[in-house]
């Protein structure tokens, strides 16, 4: 059976599914260490939108949503990286719900570490080769991924 459907986007969904699959396989596995503290990239992403949070000032809900996961699984990694002193959870003023996550300095280094680890090992190779697209086509291929979560089946 032939897969028109997917037409000329056949080698760049199958390479999609396949980074998808790996990724996934990995996210929740906490196979990385720096200084004795173990993480895993579903514990680095949560870190990684804290820190952009900090000029951000989204609330929970709001970052949960740009990471696609729930807000009791994004409470959940929370916990788990306030428990590795990454970051400190204090009640906003008047509000017993409302929590502001900060990170602490051992967060930021340790993110710092992270950061110049993958791009090194990991990213730098898919950056080389999206640096040779225009700035508008890869906005178009960002748009298009955007556009296939916003229409997916299961959310």
């Amino acid at each position: 059976m032939k897969l028109e459907w997917m037409g000329k986007y056949r080698n760049f969904l199958e390479s999609l599914i396949h980074y998808c699959n790996i990724y996934s396989a990995a996210y929740k596995v906490e196979a990385f260490e720096y200084k004795g503290v173990t993480y895993s990239f579903a514990i680095i992403q949560v870190l990684e939108y804290l820190i952009e949070n900090e000029e951000r000032q989204e609330n929970m809900s709001m970052i949960a949503s740009r990471l696609g996961i729930s807000r009791s699984n994004f409470t959940k990694l929370c916990k788990k990286i306030e428990e590795k002193g990454l970051i400190t959870k204090t009640s906003k003023e008047g509000s017993k719900k409302e929590l502001n996550l900060s990170v602490t300095d051992f967060g930021h280094e340790f993110y710092a570490q992270y950061s110049a680890l993958i791009l090194r090992d990991h990213f730098s190779k898919m950056f080389a080769s999206l640096d040779k697209i225009p700035d508008e086509y890869v906005s178009l291929i960002e748009k298009g991924l955007r556009d296939a979560v916003d229409n997916a089946v299961l959310k």
